[in-house]
Parts: structure tokens; C-alpha cells; sequence
């Protein structure tokens, strides 16, 4: 054969073998992903438990996608800013939302006009766990239990105030419930997370909070705070001389605090089910679990088609005790 001729058809072969390679990639633009960072919106600040819950799973991803993930913090609103900006992103597979699930269910519920919903602006992913609430005070405050603690704010007549996470979180619910529970009413002080409240409620600034195990753990082991109630159907294994709040006489306070992954609404299936994957066999690994379980986290997988229907039932009941207890974002 006459040698060019010969290049001429190994050029125009390899021509082609890259037009169909161009091709290929534009017609299917997540085979290649992902080929650069994947930022991850969280909707409060770091040090609180969403944010050490969030780290310590997007390590282990980061390694199985060979790309960083990147931790952006936008607290604010009861979860609302965090999520918007989530929903608002690009469905590219460069953007996931790890969200408090419980958290925005309830501000879904409280806010007039909430930028986004994990229902319908959202593709889900995961579940990935919970987290455990307890309810502690500052150790100079007389009360040892529940009982103690009612007798104590029903003797301060509305003088005292109390933290919360922040307007619209759980954290702000659980104590609004807990003073209709006991008939009493004092100042409300919304944080922007655990990080913000918590020194306050430490220096005696306010008396009470509804916080997670996570965040409060090391300031109770530390004698700065005390626990007197465990706000889930079960005790803590952290700290098993602390009743549940049904235990210590105030029925019918579990919670299920619930976290989980959605990437944007349009997000491609493939891009899904790759995250869905990976979480499935990080979430199951049994040395990760202990691991977390000993800061007072729960991993649990559900796959996106569960936490599809998981996510409609949290805002379904939250939904009906915010109308019920006719509680206002102040």
C-alpha cells in the first residue's frame, strides 16, 4: 500500500475516533464525572452537628470520587438560606445539599415564603442518619430533672430566656412545645447554630437549650452543662442516666432528628445513583459507625426512592404540630 494513502486513512480514522469520542461526551456530559470539586451546602455553621456530621462523611466520598468535596456553611433562617442556595445551583452533580432534614421540614412549616422545598426542588439521594437532642442547662441553674427545672422557670414569672439553634429549627420548636407543655413563657434567643449558642448558655446568659448530643457532649463531659432530658424515643448510649423526656414525665417528646443528601432538582440520574452508591458503602462501613456513633451520631442508609417517601412524612407531621401548636417565627 502506498504509505500515504496508508496515513491518510490512519488520519482520517483517528479524525473520526475523536469526533465520536466529542461525540460521545457531549451527548452524555456526567460520563466523566466528576472531573472537579463538588461543593457541599450545609445550612449552619461549622462546629454544630450538621457541619462535624456533614465532614465526616464527605472525607470518605471525596476519596471514592477522587475529587475534594467542599464544606460551604450558609446558616440563617432556620435551614432557609442554606437551601435555597442549594436549590439554586446548577443540577450539574457539582452541588449537593447535606441537609437537616428534620430542621427545614419544620421551617418549610413556619416560613411564609421559603425559597426552596427538599420536596419538589430537590432530587433525593440518601438518608444518612440522625442525631439525638438533649435538653441541658447550665449547672447554676437549681434543677437536677424536668420536674425541677418547671418549678424553677414557673418561680422566674417570664423572667429568664432560653437558647435556640436558631428561628425555625428544632431546636426553637422543641422549647416553644416544652413551655406550652409547662405553662410557662420567657425570651426566646434564636443562634445561628450550636457554635453561637452554646458559649452564651456555658456563661449563664440564658438558662436552658434544646441542642444536639453532638454538639453538647463535650461541654457536659467537662461539667459546663448539665443534661436532664434526652429528647428521643430512647436514651443516649453516652449518657444512660439521662432519662428520655417521656421518661422524666413530659410524654410524647421523641424525636427523630433525620439528615440526609438531595442534589438539585434535574440533577442526572446517573450522577444519582453514583452518590447513592458510594453513600450506601460508606454509611454501612461498621468502623465509621462506632466511630460517629461515639459522638453521638446514628448513621442510618435509606436509598433515594425511601428517603423520597421519608422526606414527604417528616414535613407531612411537622406540618400539623407546628399548626397545632400554633407556633409563630418571632
Amino acid at each position: 500500500m502506498n504509505l500515504s494513502k496508508f496515513f491518510s486513512l490512519r488520519t482520517i480514522a483517528s479524525v473520526g475516533l475523536l469526533s465520536f469520542c466529542i461525540g460521545f461526551a457531549q451527548a452524555n456530559p456526567d460520563s466523566d464525572w466528576p472531573k472537579k470539586p463538588i461543593k457541599v451546602v450545609l445550612s449552619f455553621p461549622a462546629g454544630g452537628s450538621t457541619d462535624v456530621f456533614a465532614r465526616a462523611i464527605m472525607v470518605p466520598l471525596g476519596e471514592a470520587l477522587g475529587q475534594a468535596m467542599v464544606i460551604e456553611n450558609k446558616p440563617g433562617a432556620g435551614g432557609m438560606i442554606g437551601l435555597g442556595a442549594a436549590a439554586s445551583a446548577a443540577p450539574d452533580g457539582y452541588t449537593i445539599h447535606f441537609s437537616a432534614l428534620t430542621n427545614q421540614a419544620i421551617s418549610q412549616a413556619l416560613y411564609k415564603n421559603p425559597p426552596a422545598d427538599l420536596r419538589t426542588s430537590f432530587a433525593p439521594v440518601s438518608l444518612v442518619g440522625a442525631v439525638p437532642h438533649v435538653l441541658v442547662v447550665n449547672p447554676t441553674v437549681p434543677a437536677k430533672n424536668v420536674a425541677e427545672l418547671t418549678a424553677f422557670i414557673k418561680s422566674r414569672n417570664g423572667n429568664f430566656s432560653y437558647a435556640s439553634q436558631g428561628n425555625g429549627t428544632l431546636s426553637h420548636l422543641e422549647a416553644q412545645v416544652f413551655m406550652q407543655r409547662i405553662g410557662a413563657a420567657g425570651v426566646h434567643v434564636p443562634y445561628k447554630g450550636s457554635s453561637f449558642a452554646l458559649p452564651d448558655l456555658i456563661a449563664g446568659n440564658t438558662l436552658m437549650m434544646f441542642d444536639s448530643v453532638t454538639a453538647s457532649l463535650p461541654h457536659i463531659n467537662s461539667g459546663k452543662l448539665r443534661p436532664l432530658g434526652i429528647a428521643s424515643s430512647e436514651r443516649s448510649p453516652l449518657m444512660p442516666t439521662v432519662p428520655t423526656m417521656a421518661q422524666a414525665g413530659m410524654m410524647k417528646f421523641d424525636v427523630e432528628n433525620l439528615f440526609a443528601i438531595y442534589a438539585p432538582k434535574g440533577t442526572s440520574p446517573k450522577i444519582i445513583n453514583r452518590l447513592e452508591s458510594e453513600l450506601r458503602r460508606i454509611i454501612t462501613n461498621p468502623d465509621l459507625k462506632q466511630r460517629l456513633a461515639n459522638q453521638g451520631i446514628l448513621l442510618q442508609f435509606e436509598n433515594a426512592g425511601k428517603l423520597a417517601e421519608v422526606t414527604n412524612a417528616e414535613h407531612d407531621k411537622w406540618g400539623k404540630i407546628v399548626n397545632a401548636a400554633n407556633i409563630k417565627i418571632d
